[in-house]
């Protein structure tokens, strides 16, 4: 997977995700560094024994999706540094990096822009029936009925982060009224923001739209499930661009099978890529394939954030002694 280049006494990098490494331009910026750098240019999924055989003598590594826990780390013990390429730290282990004294390098919001946009996407398509219209006609089937207009519905936002304070913008001109959650006191935020905040239950009750940018936790996992999925109208749409697994895909299909809830986009899965083909081919789905945060400029934002995180660490650790592996 990638060739190493370089001094033996340069820092091993490894890069985990296969569109950070398949980008020339990333590519270029990386291997201009004093680094060895390793790259997974055939596009493997790693995880599993595949990942830590992968890391295993790796110093610092610039990973994705990956899965990094205490059992991965005990395998790389040269690990000194990881760079998230991306947003959200749900699946690295924090704690037994702590533990460890392994360095994550992360910055927040990074491809919020990109993900907003599609959200945004989504909620327009998802109004205007788009999505099915789209498919009858490359059917040959001519169908004009045009959905509704964003315009004036009432849009709850969970989650208002980076992402959902982006999307909040994105909204002003169609004069919505937005429904805001957030863990945290956002009172202030809210008031000059003008987003009403509300409890979840009551954005579910409430908005014609829901759409979700909340980390995946352990509150989180499966937030939207059988029992929330009930408190929805049956006019609703439902949006999830933050991680798969806040949404419980089973309740969700059930939901869109049988009316109790009139349609939903997806761009993120429980488990990726997908391969419920009932569930993907429901004519109220719209499904992406985990698209919102890649777009050309996102990518290249991810990366060079990565990068520069990766840059300062060793920088500064380079008068220090080396760990060895």
């Amino acid at each position: 997977m990638g060739k190493e280049d370089g001094d033996m006494n340069l820092p091993l990098i490894k890069v985990t995700s296969p569109s950070f490494s398949k980008n020339p331009l990333l590519q270029k910026e990386l291997t201009s560094r004093p680094f060895r750098v390793v790259l997974n240019s055939e596009g493997h999924r790693l995880e599993g024994s595949t990942l830590a055989s992968y890391l295993a003598d790796a110093e610092g590594a610039i990973i994705g999706l990956e899965k990094v826990d205490e059992d991965l780390l005990g395998k790389c013990p040269g690990l000194r540094a990881i760079a998230k390429y991306g947003v959200g730290l749900d699946n690295i282990d924090a704690e037994a990096c702590r533990r460890r004294q392994i360095f994550i390098g992360w910055t927040a919001g990074v491809n919020r822009r990109s993900v907003a946009e599609v959200t945004l996407g989504h909620l327009l398509g998802l109004a205007h029936n788009v999505y099915p219209t789209l498919q009858l006609l490359k059917q040959g089937k001519w169908n004009k009925e045009g959905g509704i207009q964003l315009s004036e519905k009432t849009v709850g936002v969970v989650g208002l982060g980076n992402i959902g304070k982006e999307l909040v913008e994105m909204l002003r001109p169609f004069g919505c009224r937005v429904l805001g959650n957030d863990i945290l006191d956002l009172k202030e935020y809210a008031a000059k923001a003008g987003v009403v905040l509300a409890s979840k239950e009551e954005i579910f009750r409430m908005a014609d739209f829901v759409t979700l940018h909340i980390p995946l936790t352990t509150e989180t996992h499966h937030l939207i499930n059988a029992q929330s999925l009930k408190l929805f109208r049956p006019e609703a749409f439902l949006i999830n661009t933050s991680r798969g697994s806040v949404v419980d895909q089973a309740a969700l299909k059930e939901a869109l099978r049988t009316g109790k809830l009139q349609g939903a986009a997806l761009d993120v899965y429980e488990h990726e890529p997908p391969t419920d083909l009932e569930f993907l081919r429901l004519p109220n789905l719209v499904c992406t394939p985990h698209i919102s945060g890649n777009s050309f400029e996102a990518v290249l934002a991810m990366g060079r954030s990565a990068i520069a995180h990766l840059d300062s660490f060793f920088q500064t650790q380079a008068a220090g002694p080396r760990r060895s592996s």
